[in-house]
């Protein structure tokens, strides 16, 4: 496909508001400050544009969700938390493009009726954060950013937040917390954002590759969206492809394409060894296996298969892996960033992590694997947030597909695939 979402990537300084301006960049602001915000709104529902952060949800019914304008302050927060394993599309953007991403900031504040839109990055990601706020600073101006707008009387400033590192807070009310200088935890929903968001205000948050899409649906409209992905998954979208690939990277395609056809654009899969499993929308995200290599990715489709498209991570592992070996860093991972306010990911993830720990060792019994089943079963739909459920999949999904490299290295059938010096390191 003609790239849409990655078009100005490969250009000359292609984060300069000087290339974004040669093509094509802001045009579609101009002509969305002459549209009513309402029909904006609409533009989007009919788009079939759904959120690019994960869960998939229709971006313009989401906007709709806002209560009628009551006089009083509403906002726009960008997610830019990039922190599942796996997961690199936002940032890459952020760096390549961040004009893509203020410009759909705009344009969204105009249609929501808010005045100040936050972007809340990662703070590890310094480089992009850099390229953001010099974005900030150079579409200011310029006239796009602050006070009368291309002459339109619509006011708008965006602020860009540096995130403490923390993976929760990549849910979208921990994010809120932490924007408000709390400590970043999930809020008890309802109320939701939408009601009750930042400051206690109607608040919109999206994803970076959402709000990015935002533009190019104002500027081509919503049956040319349309012509791309499919009925229920229209639009483009950035594929994260990484581990044993060829060549790793961000490749975009219509949504439902598949990883074949992906694999093939980035060369195979690395020295020619064979797929083992993969994962479809990061670590959180079901595995799954070469007998889905033609599932379309789509958010249906996948869901169809058994898994979550989530943020598209296309995690490829070949047959030289240990899937309790990477089921075990996964959940390393999550027990380290668990925030700690619900029993069940505070418990769970610690007593996953711990058994694991002791099964890739060569240390484990039989009575292991009920143990790992039973604390995942009681993590799953029980935690407070989707932290525990993305914690709980990993182990659930590992032992639908490949229960007896568990046993075997239970059973000392398989050496333990870590040694001395890794098991210290991980406590």
């Amino acid at each position: 496909m003609t790239p849409v979402l990655t078009r100005r990537w490969a250009s000359p300084q292609s984060w300069s508001i000087a290339t974004y301006r040669k093509l094509d960049g802001y045009t579609a602001l101009a002509a969305a400050l002459k549209t009513e915000p309402g029909r904006l709104v609409e533009l989007m529902k009919n788009s079939g544009l759904r959120g690019r952060g994960g869960a998939g949800f229709p971006t313009g019914l989401k906007w709709s969700f806002l209560p009628p304008p009551d006089g009083k302050p509403r906002y726009l927060v960008v997610n830019a938390d990039e922190g599942e394993p796996g997961t690199c599309k936002d940032i890459p953007l952020m760096m390549a493009d961040p004009h893509s991403l203020i410009e759909g900031c705009i344009i969204t504040c105009y249609a929501i009726g808010s005045q100040l839109a936050a972007i809340y990055v990662r703070g590890e990601a310094v480089q992009a954060m850099r390229r953001v706020a010099q974005a900030v600073r150079e579409a200011k101006e310029r006239g796009f950013l602050g006070k009368n707008i291309l002459g339109s009387g619509f006011d708008c400033e965006i602020i860009v937040h540096a995130g403490a590192g923390a993976y929760i807070c990549g849910e979208e009310t921990a994010l809120l917390d932490s924007l408000e200088g709390l400590r970043g935890q999930p809020r008890l929903k309802p109320p939701f954002p939408a009601v009750a968001g930042l400051y206690a205000r109607p608040t919109v948050v999206n994803n970076v590759e959402t709000i990015a899409s935002v533009p190019v649906i104002v500027a081509g409209g919503s049956d040319w969206y349309r012509q791309m992905g499919t009925e229920k998954s229209p639009g483009p979208k950035i594929f994260s492809l990484s581990g044993h690939v060829t060549r790793p990277g961000q490749y975009e395609a219509p949504m439902g394409t598949t990883l074949r056809q992906l694999l093939a654009a980035a060369g195979g899969m690395k020295d020619g060894i064979p797929l083992k499993f993969f994962t479809p929308g990061g670590s959180s995200t079901p595995i799954f296996t070469p007998a889905q290599l033609d599932v379309p990715l789509s958010f249906d489709d996948v869901a169809a298969a058994g898994s979550m498209l989530g943020t598209t991570a296309l995690m490829c592992f070949n047959e030289t892996v240990s899937v309790p070996w990477a089921v075990w860093k996964w959940l390393e991972f999550y027990k380290h960033e668990s925030c700690g306010k619900c029993t069940p990911c505070r418990e769970g993830t610690w007593w996953l992590a711990q058994v694991l720990r002791r099964v890739v060792s060569g240390r484990g019994v039989m009575a292991d694997l009920d143990t790992l089943t039973d604390a995942a079963s009681n993590i799953f739909g029980r935690a407070f947030c989707a932290l525990g459920d993305g914690a709980a999949t990993p182990v659930t999904s590992a032992f639908l597909h490949f229960r007896s490299e568990f046993e075997d290295l239970v059973t000392g059938r398989t050496p333990p695939v870590i040694g001395t010096r890794e098991l210290v390191g991980a406590h």
